[in-house]
């Protein structure tokens, strides 16, 4: 049975008595064969030291595969929130903020578990590519392991973007699968240690306006979950060529446009089958399906269960 050190002892670099922690916020989601997240900010004391840490945890028990899952942890310090907006606030960061009635330094401490349903959508039979990181998605590496990861700016970037998410309802559903799948793909990059994530093999992506291009493409992608979209029509949006806009998304995000919208299509059908207790027939309809047996069809491609079947849960 892995016991994984805990986040919190590793970001002090000494144990750490829990009762010392006051929790501030905390916002979790449990979804069955989805991302289950967990957002916990505490108060941070200013004689505290601590490092920025990341962590992944691979459990796999041949025996009982239905207890497999990897979760990824991160400890993150030094945000400074206004108390009453629970958003990092950049003139308390600078202290030079009048109208704040508290300002709060935080220690947030972040989990994201993923079950083998889910991981099990990224595997292809035959796909080229790192072994490790195949066996990992697989669920077919034979014992279970920690690893430390160190935070690129990628990984900083998604984890404040998290942090500091002001979505709600379906928006923060969506949002939430969109940057959850980034932190495995950089997650994934930093275990193999194989890929320098800063380097990027479409030169046009040393560009940075055409990476931001890029960046929008993914969120029109999100804001039109139910309007798809052809990669003409999302191409001449962030006024990049079709070809470009192809390779430079599967670079950034490590999947093709369509195999990406699709993702995430079935992920908030998932949230609103589940979560808003929505019909089928509704849900089809949201998504922009013209039959319910095509919905049907996607989403058990895509999750491994009807869509009748998640309600009965």
């Amino acid at each position: 049975m892995l016991n994984p050190p805990d986040i919190l002892s590793l970001a002090f670099r000494q144990p750490l008595m829990h009762d010392q922690l006051v929790l501030l916020q905390e916002k979790e989601l449990q979804m069955p064969g989805s991302v289950q997240y967990n957002i916990s900010r505490y108060r941070k004391n200013d004689l505290w030291s601590t490092e920025d840490t990341g962590m992944m945890v691979y459990h796999y028990t041949k025996k009982n595969p239905k207890e497999n899952y990897l979760e990824l942890k991160f400890c993150i310090s030094g945000n400074i929130y206004c108390r009453k907006k629970d958003t990092e606030c950049d003139s308390c960061k600078f202290g030079n903020a009048r109208s704040c009635e508290e300002r709060v330094n935080s220690i947030d401490v972040m989990s994201f578990r993923f079950s083998t349903v889910h991981l099990s959508q990224f595997v292809k039979p035959g796909q080229l590519g790192d072994q490790l990181s195949n066996e990992v998605l697989a669920f077919t590496h034979p014992s279970s392991f920690t690893k430390v990861l160190s935070l690129c700016s990628r990984t900083r970037m998604v984890l404040e973007g998290l942090l500091n998410s002001t979505h709600t309802g379906s928006l923060e559903n969506i949002f939430i699968n969109a940057q959850t799948q980034m932190l495995l793909l950089y997650s994934l990059e930093c275990m193999i240690g194989e890929k320098d994530v800063e380097m990027f093999q479409c030169k046009f992506l040393a560009n940075e306006a055409d990476r931001e291009k890029i960046i929008k493409a993914r969120e029109i992608l999100l804001q039109h979950i139910g309007e798809p979209l052809t990669i003409r029509e999302l191409s001449r949006k962030v006024a990049i060529n079709e070809c470009y806009l192809k390779k430079g998304f599967k670079e950034l995000f490590g999947t093709t446009v369509f195999d990406y919208y699709q993702s995430q299509r079935m992920e908030h059908a998932r949230y609103l089958l589940y979560e808003k207790g929505l019909s089928v027939t509704d849900v089809s309809m949201m998504l922009g399906y013209s039959s319910i047996s095509h919905f049907s069809t996607a989403f058990k491609k895509h999750t491994g269960l009807k869509p009748c079947e998640l309600l009965l849960r």
